[in-house]
């Protein structure tokens, strides 16, 4: 697994996912055209930043290791890297690779027949800490390690190193010649970060002596302290730098959750920390009550925050009872108040500081997908996809997340790049737009019509039967986040309209009133079937007894009397037999049915803190998808068991997630969309393609576009398989996911990075104006 993967399956578990794409040597900079949105980092010349100075940058966790190609890795351990390591090829503005020259003076493909030979020509002054020239025994070494041929060495993945043949130093010491078996496309995405060759020389080393510590390092920082208590990773600067020094004196990244930032910063604890829309909310709202010079609400009511839902009869009733006779309420009701006015008091404290922050936004490197698994059930027919695609209204599922946010909301139209990058092109087509007529025509040629008769157990649903819910795993009730279950449309009238309590009920002649059906809301599905037969079951005993009761007690008029002593019963005479209840024929109405079944799908979503905006897209996709007749059953999961036990082992329907734009397709993108294999045990090996959806024709794609050396036929091959993976719809693009940083004032050259990275040696805080500076 390499670098990119990792970042991606950083994303992916925590509901949200990214990698660094194919360059190209005199193509346009018109190719992919412009990035969705901008950089927001505040881009300031170096004169005008101070020389000195900390910067405390927020990070979800401490890294469990600084080895960026061990599975264990994550963001925060390729953050490091970027500043501490060579980084050959860094990403522009736009998501492309460019060659980083405080490391190369130059890389190129020298030869490609008989087989390709790349040539690196390093920069001279290009020094490790340890005063060791940056050469070719470092390529060598980091090959070694990752090319898959000596399993001492605990590597995530070796896609690339797989393909070379040989490292061998050219003309110079300054030139590093790499020769490669197979014709390598992604070869820029070798070698970066690179690692000293005391760290890769070895297995020892490479698994063990760079998960806590590096010792060596050459980059404008150098790895200081790492505290695990106080939470922190200090960086500093490295005093060998041959590059434009660092500006800062150390950049201390500091683990705090997204939830706790807002605290944090106002508290003074960070200076620099990516938020979420809460987080976000809270700053503008701070700006906005400090610009109307008063604080939170008028007269002093606060009008957000914790006190902002207190109604005057709620606040009229805890005081009586915090000054009532009953001393023990009163006690518990003072304590009560006490509590809430102390967060308050703080939260108007925090809102105070919170004003003076910035929030800078642009778009990540990565998108929100809607998956659909194709591995059984419904959406195992690519007919039955297509449809739920041609009944999105994706523009508009951009604009409720991006919107809000004044950031350009276009939904993202390939699976391989993002606006900006070469190889990006909208390929939607392939797969076709809103239409529900389209949807609609493609349900009925898979079979999905509506007002079918359903023959199926009252609460039973379409798909696969066997999974079971997790259910000690997520928490539910009030305070979790976890609502249960809610099928989406099982209660709907027309069009998909919420039905009214007795809406489209039975009518009262058609049912027998000894036999109320149970409602199919309140009672789970096989419980609910097992109880409305029982209760048919009872009924008829009911009756039968009350007819042969009143058939003694009945007047001897001939008709169904008791036959007399010595007298043969007459059968024609005889009371008939009660027939048999009358079942109404349940039809699926406005929703879609097949083979006695309702279409019904489900929905799983990530129910923790972070993840509202992906669940009100969830809610508005279900929206849209009643519209043509289609249930959604929404599950909503803890964020720990999201990915784990629903995702990676196919328990889902339909899932959000995001997977990264990546400068690399060919080699990074190929596991994402890969046909699944069946293996030995009868499972499918699936790689990260949890959809489980994939052609022989899109992974030929993918190995052409690896192997071709013609930039540009490269591009063109990833984005036909581009095209071949809307079509077969197993996942849809949504949107570009929103980055948005909280910067405290006079901070320069960081923020949101949007597609590219950051130039590290470059941030620090502006300098002061002078008075001659200053306007007037």
């Amino acid at each position: 697994m390499s670098q990119r993967r990792r970042r991606s399956l950083a994303l992916l578990t925590s509901g949200v996912l990214a990698l660094p794409l194919l360059t190209g040597c005199g193509a346009g900079d018109d190719e992919g055209g412009q990035a969705a949105a901008e950089q927001d980092i505040a881009t300031t010349t170096r004169d005008k930043v101070v020389d000195g100075g900390v910067l405390r940058w927020a990070v979800d966790a401490l890294p469990d290791t600084l080895n960026t190609f061990q599975a264990d890795a994550d963001a925060t351990t390729n953050r490091i890297a970027g500043a501490v390591l060579p980084q050959l090829f860094v990403l522009d503005a736009k998501g492309r690779p460019v060659v980083n020259p405080d490391y190369l003076e130059k890389a190129e493909v020298l030869e490609r027949e008989p087989k390709q030979v790349v040539q690196y020509k390093l920069n001279q002054k290009a020094v490790w800490s340890d005063g060791r020239e940056i050469g070719a025994a470092d390529f060598v070494a980091q090959w070694r390690a990752l090319n898959g041929k000596d399993s001492a060495y605990w590597t995530a993945r070796n896609a690339g190193y797989d393909r070379i043949e040989k490292i061998e130093k050219g003309k110079t010491d300054l030139e590093v010649r790499v020769t490669f078996n197979k014709p390598y496309a992604d070869w820029r995405s070798l070698f970066t970060p690179l690692y000293p060759k005391q760290v890769t020389g070895t297995p020892e080393a490479f698994n063990e002596g760079a998960r806590g510590a590096l010792k060596i390092t050459a980059g404008p920082f150098g790895l200081g302290t790492i505290d695990k208590k106080a939470g922190t990773a200090a960086l500093t600067r490295n005093a060998r730098w041959w590059g434009r020094q660092a500006k800062l004196d150390a950049l201390v990244l500091t683990a705090v959750p997204r939830a706790e930032r807002p605290a944090a910063l106002a508290a003074g604890k960070l200076d620099l920390a990516e938020i979420d829309r809460a987080g976000a909310d809270r700053i503008a709202l701070a700006r906005r009550d400090a610009a109307a010079k008063k604080g939170p609400g008028a007269g002093g009511a606060p009008a957000h925050g914790p006190g902002a839902a207190l109604t005057p009869a709620q606040a009229t009733l805890s005081w009586a009872t915090a000054f009532g006779a009953d001393e023990e309420k009163a006690a518990a009701e003072t304590e009560s108040r006490q509590k809430h006015l102390a967060s308050v008091k703080q939260y108007a404290a925090e809102q105070t500081a919170l004003k003076a922050f910035t929030v800078r936004k642009s778009l990540e490197p990565a998108y929100t997908q809607l998956a659909m698994n194709g591995a059984s059930g419904p959406l195992a027919d690519e007919r039955v996809r297509r449809a739920v695609a041609r009944a999105l209204d994706r523009q508009a599922l951009a604009k409720v997340v991006l919107g809000p946010l004044g950031l350009p909301a276009k939904p993202v139209g390939s699976h391989l790049a993002l606006a900006g990058q070469r190889a990006y092109a909208d390929n939607s087509d392939a797969l076709g737009g809103l239409d529900p007529r389209a949807a609609q025509a493609l349900f009925a040629d898979a079979g999905w019509r509506k007002g079918g008769k359903i023959t199926e157990p009252a609460g039973a649903k379409a798909g696969p039967e066997s999974a079971p819910q997790d259910d000690s795993k997520t928490p539910s009730g009030p305070g979790t986040g976890n609502d249960g279950l809610y099928i989406v449309g099982q209660d709907d009238g027309e069009g998909g309209e919420p039905r009214s309590a007795t809406a489209d009920r039975p009518k009262a002649d058609t049912v027998p009133a000894q036999a109320p059906e149970p409602s199919p809301v309140l009672a789970p599905a096989p419980f609910g079937a097992q109880q409305r037969a029982s209760l048919l079951a009872q009924a008829a005993r009911v009756a039968r007894a009350a007819r042969a009761e009143d058939a003694e007690d009945a007047e001897d008029d001939g008709k169904g009397a008791p036959a007399r002593d010595g007298e043969e019963a007459d059968p024609d005479k005889a009371s008939p037999a009660p027939a048999p209840a009358k079942q109404p024929v349940r039809t699926s109405g406005n929703m879609l049915a097949k083979d006695g079944k309702a279409l019904s799908l489900r929905f799983v979503l990530p129910a923790g803190p972070g993840s509202e905006s992906l669940r009100t897209v969830g809610e508005r996709i279900a929206g849209m998808l009643r519209k043509v007749g289609v249930n959604t059953e929404t599950i909503k999961v803890a964020d720990a068991s999201f990915f784990k036990d629903h995702i990676a082992s196919g328990q889902y329907d339909l899932a959000l997630y995001s997977w990264p734009a990546t400068a690399y397709p060919a080699t990074d993108a190929r596991p994402i969309f890969a046909k699944p294999e069946p293996a030995a045990d009868g499972s499918l090996l699936v790689e990260q393609n949890y959809t489980r959806v994939g052609t022989d024709h899109i992974d030929q794609l993918f190995d052409q576009a690896v192997g071709e050396l013609d930039e540009e036929q490269s591009r063109e091959l990833m984005r036909k398989a581009d095209a071949r993976i809307w079509a077969a719809a197993g996942s849809i693009p949504l949107f570009q996911r929103p980055e948005l940083v909280a910067v405290k004032p006079g901070l320069a050259n960081a923020g949101a990075f949007g597609l590219g990275a950051p130039r590290y040696q470059d941030i620090g805080w502006k300098k002061a104006l002078t008075a001659k500076g200053k306007k007037k």
